[in-house]
């Protein structure tokens, strides 16, 4: 797969796009978050709706 061609998805803890990566070839279409670190803060983006 070329890199102009990856598929993307927006983080909902960032607001930041993000492409696909072969570590989630087998689960992309469970993975939400961008990071780690926006995984550990999606509290917040519940306390801020």
């Amino acid at each position: 797969m070329k890199k102009i061609n990856l598929p993307s998805k927006m983080c909902p803890v960032c607001q930041r796009p993000f492409a696909w990566r072969k570590k989630w070839q087998k689960d992309w279409e469970q993975v939400k978050y961008c990071s780690k670190r926006c995984a550990g803060n999606r509290k917040q983006l519940n306390e801020n709706e």
